[in-house]
């Protein structure tokens, strides 16, 4: 019996003490503390008993109890309320976003007493799914609030419109939503979710601006009772067991009901008795408590949830463009979670290339403000991965309007652009051979010829068909034919300009678009002409098809267009039949649509093989016209080739060099020329009046590039024993433009063996001064373009002048060309020139005439013409 007194009197006693201290703290003078309250159930509201109520006021309640505070409910509108606490007439505010414009009249307690998010709720029969969906809608917000401001921004950002309508509490925004007086109504997820089903709305997808409460007070005011607040905030919120989750559970997502009757608290003086009933129901309420708990929790992260859920990589970057926040997407792209993620550049997961260009799309973001939608390669770090990316990058925008992060939505395609290229391929593609098919080529020159019509440049189709392909598959089979039809498509490929097309119609038959042409048809032809010889040699090469050597050839047909009727049918029509008119001609040729054409291309064709016979059999010669000084002393002459050709006889040099030139017949000619030449320096040697003449020869600029030039010079002066100090080589400004370094190279090489160096028709091309400065040159040669205008135009006068200028400064030699009148010598003459060459003293002519050549005296002094040579 003593064993169970003495538990049951400690008990006692320790009940004893804890009810003096309950009536000490009672005696005690109680705080007041006045409180503003407006509706905003569930977090707050004013109960129907006068007192603070909803899980902001319940938490007050319990802080005010456990503090001895006497709470003092003011009723007032979000605004009113929110003036009243800056004017000091209201001591404690709840539920108050923090920002950095109420910071500077209000003060907040540390530790969040609430978080919430905002969220949109509209009409049953309404769907939003994403902020595109506001446009043009009425849109009810709490004036002057948060979510008023930063929508306003959203809003803009997307370039959307939309109606805000202020209201003066949620309610009345919720009422207006029923009664169709707006579409939706912005709510924090709170109030918003507590009420729908009130006022039959519904919840929808679009949220923003999570946000974290706190109770607020006047600027410099009441810091012990926001210090006070957060000692019990810290205490409670370690703790699940604590009445700050307890209120959290019973205010979760139900309507409030009465949570203890009256009965009940007089059935409190009876809780000593019903102890172990209590420690049972403490036990359960535990349970349930951390149930709820995890049900809140879950809540609270809901907007993580569904952004995780999305299938598209959602981030935020900060304006040094580390990321700030990545959801389930982003992480798994870059195999870390988010905590690893957060404060990263993209330099750390990409490699240096992707980095500049994202970077570059999000300083626009963050720099001007402009919403980026745009196509991204990102390669990964190690370069071992590549996907592309659609992104849509918006600046994110504080109360200020001020840009401190941006968000981007990005949406994997890559597979889909791998979808549109194979479809691509499959449409527009020859599977064989991989090159354009059909309807890609009629496409292309439907293009090429809207364009070729407005009379800019001209284009050409050739129609390149292989000859005898149907014996090669009716012997050796589809398998071979196969083989020689992607053979014959790489050779032609090789021949193909970035501007052009080059198709396979199907079988044997292939079609080459060529644009960019020279206006002038028959420059057009030649161009066209030269690219058909080329094909047709390059097709003819044999072929290698599975160890055998197989021989194929092509005919080809070329249309040219523009014409009169070019549609797409009549240029590839023009093109096949010329192609058959090659097949007529016996295979292995190409044939022009136009006969005039055609006509011009087979005499090309006549005179090419004219003129190799004529190499072979060195049925050329030289003329040479006499060059003069200011007495009209013979003082050098320059060699001109004539074709002795054995039917036309002597053909001018303007018919075949420039056949000569686009052949390659221009170096066998060009070496035929000079070792001519220094045979006849020699001759000259023992001819007292003609040793001392210098002879002149020009060089194509093929010629002089060609690898072997140098050596060819020098052959050609050991091989005749030539004095090289008598050969000058001329050169044209135009060899200037293609690869200096190696022509002024050349030009050194032939310098120091003692060759003589003009530059040709000075003035008339490149005529940069700064390589001619660095040029090794004897002479220059004034073009006699400037020349024959010398007299009726000053413009052509003083560029002779200048010529002459620069070259008694370069210390070089200058020769007039083209003289061909006394008036003309006269000036040349008062302008300080001294070498002359033209006309007016002699036409080209054979070497013997200048051994007749008048003495100085009779030329200065009569002024009479000198005869022809």
């Amino acid at each position: 019996m003593k064993r169970l007194l003495h538990p049951l009197l400690a008990r006692w006693l320790l009940s004893l003490s804890a009810l003096t201290l309950m009536v000490q703290a009672a005696w005690a003078e109680p705080r007041q503390v006045s409180v503003g309250v407006y509706a905003n159930e569930p977090k707050l509201l004013l109960g129907t008993d006068g007192k603070l109520s909803g899980i902001l006021g319940e938490l007050l309640n319990e802080i005010a109890r456990q503090e001895n505070w006497q709470l003092r409910p003011v009723p007032c509108e979000w605004q009113h309320c929110l003036e009243l606490t800056q004017r000091g007439l209201i001591d404690l505010m709840p539920d108050v976003a923090f920002n950095e414009n109420r910071a500077l009249a209000l003060d907040f307690h540390k530790i969040p007493s609430l978080f919430s998010w905002s969220q949109l709720y509209s009409a049953e029969n309404l769907q939003l799914s994403s902020i595109i969906d506001l446009q043009d809608l009425r849109i009810a917000v709490l004036q002057g609030s948060v979510q008023e401001q930063y929508l306003q921004e959203l809003l803009h950002s997307f370039g959307l419109k939309a109606q805000l309508i202020g209201v003066q509490s949620l309610p009345q925004g919720f009422a207006q939503v029923a009664a169709g007086q707006a579409d939706a109504v912005v709510a924090n997820q709170r109030f918003g979710d507590f009420h729908a089903q009130e006022y039959q709305l519904q919840n929808s997808s679009v949220m923003f601006l999570p946000a974290q409460l706190f109770y607020a007070t006047r600027k410099g005011s009441n810091a012990d009772l926001l210090a006070r607040i957060d000692k019990h905030l810290l205490n409670w919120q370690d703790s699940p067991n604590s009445v700050y989750y307890q209120i959290l559970q019973r205010w979760g997502g139900e309507r409030p009901r009465l949570l203890v009757p009256t009965s009940v608290w007089w059935g409190l003086a009876v809780l000593t008795a019903l102890l172990v009933v209590t420690l049972a129901s403490a036990l359960l309420l535990r349970r349930q408590i951390r149930d709820k708990t995890q049900h809140l929790q879950a809540s609270e992260q809901r907007l993580n949830t569904i952004l995780d859920s999305v299938e598209a990589y959602i981030y935020i970057k900060d304006e040094q463009l580390r990321y700030q926040y990545a959801n389930r997407k982003v992480c798994e792209l870059f195999g870390q979670n988010v905590q690893q993620v957060t404060g990263k550049t993209d330099e750390q997961f990409f490699d240096i290339d992707t980095a500049t260009n994202l970077h570059e799309n999000d300083r626009r973001v963050l720099k001007l403000g402009e919403r980026v939608e745009t196509e991204e390669i990102n390669r990964s770090l190690d370069g071992s991965s590549e996907r592309v990316f659609h992104s849509i990058k918006l600046p994110l925008r504080d109360c200020n309007g001020k840009i401190y992060a941006l968000c981007g939505i990005s949406t994997d395609i890559s597979e889909h652009k791998k979808n549109l290229e194979k479809i691509n391929q499959l449409a527009f593609y020859d599977p064989l051979t991989g090159l354009p098919n059909r309807r890609l080529l009629l496409d292309r020159l439907h293009q090429a010829l809207a364009k070729h019509a407005r009379g800019l440049q001209q284009g050409a189709l050739l129609f390149i068909d292989l000859d005898n392909f149907k014996d090669l598959n009716d012997t050796l089979g589809h398998d071979m034919g196969d083989q020689l039809l992607q053979q014959v498509a790489e050779r032609l490929s090789n021949h193909v300009r970035a501007q052009d097309t080059l198709a396979r119609l199907g079988g044997d038959e292939f079609v080459l678009m060529l644009e960019g042409l020279n206006l002038n048809p028959a420059q057009a032809g030649q161009q066209v002409e030269n690219v058909g010889k080329k094909i047709n040699a390059a097709l003819a090469a044999p072929y290698a098809l599975k160890g055998r050597s197989h021989i194929s050839t092509a005919s080809i047909g070329i249309a040219l267009f523009p014409s009169e009727r070019s549609t797409v049918d009549e240029v590839l029509k023009r093109a096949d039949m010329a192609m058959y008119q090659a097949k007529a001609a016996g295979r292995n040729a190409l044939c022009f649509f136009d006969p005039k054409m055609q006509a011009e291309v087979n005499a090309r064709a006549r005179l090419e093989v004219d003129l190799r016979h004529s190499l072979g059999q060195r049925d050329f010669i030289l003329h040479y016209q006499p060059q003069v000084d200011v007495n009209g002393q013979l003082v050098g002459a320059e060699a001109l080739v004539r074709w002795q050709h054995p039917t036309r006889g002597l053909v001018p040099p303007a018919e075949f060099i420039p056949l000569a030139e686009s052949t390659g017949l221009i170096l066998p000619l060009g070496r035929l020329i000079l070792h001519s030449a220094c045979l006849q320096l020699v001759a000259w040697a023992a001819h007292p009046q003609l040793a001392q003449l210098t002879l002149a020869v020009n060089v194509s600029a093929r010629q002089f590039h060609h690898p072997d030039f140098v050596e060819d010079v020098i052959a050609a002066l050991t091989e005749s024993g030539a004095n090289p100090q008598r050969l000058e080589l001329e050169l044209t400004e135009s060899q200037l433009v293609e690869d200096v370094e190696t022509l002024i190279g050349k030009m050194s090489q032939l310098k120091a063996r003692g060759v003589l160096l003009a530059l040709d028709d000075f003035g008339a091309g490149y005529s940069s001064l700064n390589y001619l400065k660095r040029l090794p040159l004897d002479q220059l040669k004034i073009d006699q373009s400037f020349v024959h205008d010398l007299l009726e135009h000053t413009s052509d006068a003083a560029i002779v002048r200048t010529i002459l200028a620069l070259g008694a400064n370069l210390n070089l030699a200058v020769t007039a060309e083209g003289v061909e009148t006394q008036e003309q010598y006269d000036a040349l003459q008062h302008m300080g020139c001294r070498r002359f060459q033209g006309y007016l003293f002699a036409k080209p002519g054979p070497a013997h005439a200048l051994e007749h050549w008048p003495v100085a005296a009779t030329w200065q002094n009569k002024g009479a013409r000198i005869p022809d040579a």
